[in-house]
Formats: structure tokens, sequence, C-alpha cells
């Protein structure tokens, strides 16, 4: 790669970083809100985590469309009207949100909006930025989440003391009009290479070849190599974003075990913290799969990941220091798999239908999303409740027991494509 097409790589990569974090100011709000919204609500675990969930459920609803259209159409414009939505389910759930129903709404549309910006902004990257530098402009792309969630629970944490819930929800909702207007504006427009249906025959045509269908997942499915990356995918997520979504929560019960403790940070700004030790585990372990194998390496990252969630949830009555420090270890382990699996599956995929094979691993891996928080708060109001300790070990050891699923997937696959 030449100088001036490095420092235009570059340029791109910063730019659609940056819209990343900007999109996502809205999406740790509920989580980060999670125990003040429990109370004024009177929500049992079941529905707290089904409202933190259901933000998943929108983002799979909305990303077969969205990210397959990216196959036909320029990102840009997907990413721009995307971030609409983001702004109508943020802004939405400040002023209209009063219980379950309303905030699981307003939450899918948010979800819906996230559809349209994340795997497009990939695609955007992707359609610009070719080489061998494309894994590594991946991994930046894809670790930059970390910093958008850190960035969201940041701004709840500060702004719902300051002023309330609502003011926290609806200032949040202006960082996607940004994003939205940063890509529409700043990036040059690139025509997608459209994908085309497979010939019926070998005899020769006269006419062109018809456009493959916009929806039909099964081109990508039938890539075994593309598959394993997919269903670990859909384990990483269970388990990442059942995480995030209860990890303040989480924090908060075991400060409160120890009452008389000296704790300098609140828990939305310990999860802040700890969201980005994701980046550099993210990043550094795309290097490290690149070098010792993808499979091997993500095979086992996870299966250290499921051992570690259940030795993260039932630390909080030994102390809440370890509490922490086996949180961070758990959330870099969750993390250092995370650009190794997207790498993979881009590099797996066919250019043609790279936006397909992005819109069914988003699909299948948020609603592991979905599921992760839902079950957690099944698991937690099964268990005990809120204030069981033990009750918090098993929420958490559902989410090792989703991870686990992640490297035999991926190891079966592996089997079945090996010559």
């Amino acid at each position: 790669m030449s100088a001036p097409a490095k420092d235009s790589s570059l340029r791109i990569v910063a730019l659609l970083c940056a819209a990343e974090v900007l999109s996502m100011t809205g999406f740790s709000t509920y989580p980060a809100l999670l125990a003040p919204l429990r109370e004024a609500w009177g929500m049992s675990g079941a529905e707290a985590g089904f409202i933190g969930g259901v933000f998943f459920a929108g983002y799979m609803a909305a990303v077969p469309l969205l990210s397959t259209l990216t196959d036909r159409i320029d990102a840009r414009h997907v990413y721009f009207l995307s971030t609409l939505l983001s702004i109508a389910g943020t802004l939405g759930f400040g002023l209209f949100a009063q219980g379950v129903a309303s905030g699981a709404l307003f939450q899918a549309l948010a979800g819906a909006g996230l559809a349209g910006t994340y795997m497009p902004g990939l695609k955007a990257l992707t359609d610009r930025v070719a080489g061998p530098l494309q894994s590594r402009f991946i991994a930046f792309y894809t670790s930059t989440f970390g910093i958008g969630a850190s960035v969201s629970l940041l701004l709840a944490g500060v702004l719902e003391p300051a002023l309330d819930w609502q003011w926290a929800f609806m200032l949040c909702g202006a960082g996607p009009l940004a994003a939205g207007l940063l890509v529409l504006r700043a990036l040059a427009p690139v025509a997608p290479v459209a994908p085309v249906a497979p010939a019926a025959s070998m005899t020769p045509q006269r006419h062109d070849p018809a456009p493959a269908p916009l929806l039909d997942p099964r081109p990508v499915l039938s890539n075994r190599a593309v598959l394993g990356y997919v269903l670990g995918y859909a384990a990483h997520c269970w388990e990442l974003f059942g995480l995030r979504s209860w990890l303040v929560a989480f924090i908060a019960f075991a400060y409160a075990l120890s009452p008389h403790a000296d704790t300098l940070w609140g828990p939305a700004a310990v999860a802040a913290a700890i969201n980005l030790l994701g980046i550099p585990a993210s990043i550094l372990g795309n290097e490290i799969a690149a070098r010792v194998g993808r499979r091997r390496y993500i095979v086992t990252v996870m299966a250290a990941s499921a051992i570690l969630a259940w030795a993260a949830g039932f630390s909080a009555t030994v102390s809440w220091g370890l509490t922490l420090v086996l949180l961070s270890l758990h959330f870099i382990a969750v993390m250092a798999d995370s650009a190794a699996l997207t790498a993979g599956l881009v590099a797996a995929a066919p250019p043609g239908k790279r936006g397909a094979a992005m819109a069914v691993y988003s699909f299948l891996g948020f609603g592991g999303g979905f599921l992760g928080p839902l079950v957690f708060g099944l698991v937690l109001d099964g268990m005990g409740g809120k204030d069981s300790a033990a009750a918090w070990g098993f929420a958490f050891g559902s989410l090792g027991l989703a991870c686990a699923c992640g490297p035999l997937a991926v190891w079966m696959t592996a089997k079945r494509t090996r010559p």
C-alpha cells in the first residue's frame, strides 16, 4: 500500500470509528440506569432483562434488511437513515416511556438504529479500504464499539444525578445525528459490488444474470467457514450483551455488600472503565489470532471466558475488589475474540455477499444479545432475586454456559471443512 493510499485509508477508518462512538451515545443509557428504573417502575429481574434484551431484538428485526441493502446501495445512505431510528428510540424513551411496554418499544427502535449503523459502517469501511491491512482496520473499527459503550455509560452516569433519567436519555440522543451527518457528508460515494444469483446451468445465457434475492441467507450459511464464525459470534454476543446489560447493577450489588468500603468511583464509571479494557483486548486478540490460527485462538479464548464468568459471578461475597478484578479479566476474555470473529467472517465471505454475510452474522449474533440479558434476569429471579449473592452467581453462570457453546460450534465447523 502506497503512503497516500495508506493515509487515505487511515482517514476513512478514523472517521468511521469516530462516527461509531457518536452513534452509540444512547447505547448504554438503559443498562447504566437499570437500578433506578427498576425501583421506579417496580420491575422484576425478568422484566428488567427483557427491556435490556429487546434492544437487540430490534437490532435483529432490522439488520437483515439494512445490512443486506449495503450490497445494493452505498452504505452511507443506510447509515444516515438509521441514525434517525436511533434518535427516535432514545428521545422517545426519555419523553414517553412509563413502564415495561413503552420502555421496550423505544429500546427496540434504538436497537434497529444500531442495526443500520454498526455493520453498515463496517461495510462502508471494507468498500473503501482493502489490502493487507484490512483485517487490522476491521479490528480498530470493531474495538471502537467498546469506546462507544463506555462513553454512553459515562454520559448516563453524569447526567442522571445532575438532572434525571428522562433528560439523560434525551441528551444522549444527540450523538447519532452527528454521526449520520459525518458519514453522509465526509465519506466519498462508492458504488457497491452487487451480488449475482448463481446460474441455473452451464449453458451460456444471452441476458444479464438476475440479481440475487435481497433476503436469502442460504448462500451465506452454506459456506461452512462463514457458518462457524456466525455461530461463534452468537455465543459471544449472548455473553457480551448479557454482561453489559447487568454489569452496573452487579457492581452496585457488590458495593452494597461492603457499605463502608472506600470506593472512589461509582458503578457506572467503573463499568465504563472495564468496557475500555476491551479495546486493546480486541485489537491484540486479532493480531494473535492471525499468527496462531483464528479457530484455535477463538476456541481457547472462549473456553477461558466461560470459566471466568462463573468465577466473577460468585465473587461478590468475598471482596468487592476481587469482584472488580475478575469482572475486568472476564471482560478482557469476552472481547479478546471479538475482532478475530469479525475479521474471520469478512475474509471467509465472497466480496459480493459480504453485506448479506454481515446481516446473517449480526442477526444471529444479536439474537444471542437479546437472549443473554433476558435469561440472566430469569435466572436471577429464579435463584433468589437481586439480593441473593448465589442468584447473581448462577445468573453469571448462564453467560458462561452460553459462551461454552461457541468453541463447540467453531470446532465442529472446522472439522467439517477440513480436507
